[in-house]
């Protein structure tokens, strides 16, 4: 599970030492932002182990390998593991996405392995949805990104924030910068434009509306998506502090996938 390092002093397991309404609170406050850290191999050949006491195959999916060392850390479990677990099969996956389209990656698997898909079928359920996903999302600042080194390609948006909100997506595995707007509602309207682009008429999809202490502007959000595009299930989630702290109060996204 992804650590926070507060003000190296101590480290944190993201929502199990800390939680949300804490973090986001104190998080304005700080001085210098805290670290995280992907887990280890070793955290991940525990996992395995346990998985390994109730059957014998694993898909371990993961946010992108070019923002985060989760995927290569698995990779490097997996080996050991089946070379102390022989009869253990496991499938590492990148989603070269974040948040909840990789949420969406790691659902849709999870319902295949439910309905009985093999281990190479769940592998390539949450490879398919991740391809076939899109993330937006607009901030208040991007002073939590640059700070985090998490910003990607949306480095040149730093000097033009006075009074803007930044539009922010992910191409390749990587951030990129997508637009900004002067006002809230006009980022809002503005991702239900970039949607349009990707969504072909008469295309289904799954949405989940991310934020970091913004409940209603995401309620807010999910109506104008759902006033725009045939929805097949949607679902509103708060980022954990391990994402959020990238982000800051205030962040408020759209990620979804073509059925």
């Amino acid at each position: 599970m992804p650590q926070a390092q507060v003000d190296g002093v101590e480290t944190l397991r993201d929502l199990v030492d800390i939680d949300r309404e804490a973090f986001f609170e104190w998080l304005p406050t700080a001085e210098h932002l805290p670290k995280t850290a992907n887990p280890g191999p070793g955290d991940y050949l525990d996992a395995f182990r346990a998985v390994a006491e109730r059957g014998k195959e694993i898909v371990s999916i993961h946010m992108t390998s070019k923002g985060s060392g989760a995927y290569q850390s698995a990779l490097a479990a997996k080996d050991i593991a089946q070379e102390i677990l022989p009869d253990l099969h496991i499938e590492v996956v990148d989603t070269l996405q974040v948040a909840m389209v990789h949420g969406w990656s790691a659902i849709e698997a999870a319902r295949g392995a439910l309905e009985g898909l093999s281990l190479q079928e769940v592998a390539r359920t949450a490879r398919r949805v991740a391809s076939r996903g899109m993330m937006l999302q607009t901030a208040d600042t991007l002073r939590y990104l640059y700070k985090g080194g998490r910003i990607g390609r949306a480095q040149h948006l730093m000097g033009s924030l006075l009074r803007i909100k930044p539009l922010i997506g992910m191409e390749d595995g990587v951030i990129v910068a997508l637009g900004k707007a002067r006002s809230r509602l006009k980022a809002y309207h503005e991702m239900i434009d970039l949607m349009k682009r990707r969504i072909q008429p008469g295309e289904r999809i799954k949405v989940a509306l991310t934020h970091v202490t913004a409940l209603q502007d995401a309620e807010r959000l999910r109506d104008l998506v759902c006033e725009n595009f045939d929805c097949a299930e949607t679902l509103i989630t708060e980022l954990s502090p391990a994402l959020g702290v990238h982000t800051g109060p205030g962040t408020v996204g759209i990620c979804f996938y073509v059925t």
